[in-house]
C-alpha cells in the first residue's frame, strides 16, 4: 500500500520522502509560545470567570438563588432575551444579505460595503454609543423630532437593539462571505 502511494506517474516505484515540518522553530520555542498563550487565556480570560463565580457564591447557593430571582435580575434576563430575540434574526437577515451581496455579485461600492460591515472591530463600542447619543439623544440630530413623536431610542430597548447588532453584525457577515465564496454559483 505504501509503495503504491508512492508510485509516480511512470510507474516506477521511488522512495517517499519524509514531509517537511510545518514550522521550523525548535521545540522549545514553540513550548514557551504555547504556554504564553495559556497563560494569557487563564489570566484575561479564566480568572475574571472565576472571580465572578466566586463573588457570585460566596454567600452559597441559597443566597446565589435569592439575588437571581429578584425583580431587577428578572427584568435584566427578560432584557437580554428580549435584544437577543431581536438583534439575531435581523443580524442573520442582514447578514447573510451583505454575504450574498458581497460574495455573489461584483458592484461599484463593493469596497465600501465591506469597510462598513468591518466597521464595528475598528470604532470602539463608546463611541459607537456617543454616536447614537448624538444622533437621538434629547439634543441630537434626530431627538427633537424623535421626542415631539414620542419614540425613545436612547436608554430605551431599541437603543440597546441598535448597539448589539451594530457590535454582532460583523460576525455574521464575515462568517457567510468565505463560505459563500467557497460554494461559487454552480449549485445556485
Amino acid at each position: 500500500m505504501l509503495l503504491e502511494a508512492s508510485l509516480q506517474q511512470d510507474g516506477v516505484a521511488r522512495p517517499r520522502t519524509p514531509p517537511r515540518p510545518v514550522t521550523t522553530e525548535t521545540r522549545a520555542v514553540r513550548f514557551a509560545l504555547i504556554a504564553a498563550a495559556i497563560a494569557f487565556l487563564a489570566i484575561f480570560l479564566l480568572l475574571p470567570l472565576v472571580a465572578v463565580f466566586f463573588e457570585a457564591l460566596r454567600g452559597g447557593l441559597g443566597v446565589f438563588l435569592d439575588a437571581i430571582v429578584e425583580p431587577d435580575a428578572l427584568a435584566a434576563i427578560r432584557l437580554t432575551l428580549l435584544v437577543a430575540a431581536i438583534a439575531v434574526p435581523l443580524n442573520l437577515v442582514f447578514g447573510l444579505a451583505a454575504a450574498w451581496a458581497i460574495a455573489k455579485y461584483h458592484f461599484r461600492g463593493k469596497s465600501v460595503l465591506i469597510t462598513l460591515i468591518d466597521l464595528p472591530f475598528s470604532v470602539s463600542p463608546v463611541v459607537a454609543g456617543l454616536i447614537y447619543v448624538l444622533l437621538f439623544g434629547a439634543q441630537g440630530y434626530f431627538g427633537p423630532w424623535l421626542q415631539a413623536h414620542g419614540v425613545e431610542i436612547v436608554f430605551a430597548v431599541p437603543g440597546i437593539v441598535l448597539a448589539t447588532i451594530f457590535v454582532t453584525f460583523p460576525f455574521v457577515a464575515r462568517e457567510l462571505i468565505p463560505l459563500m465564496q467557497e460554494q461559487g454559483t454552480a449549485d445556485e
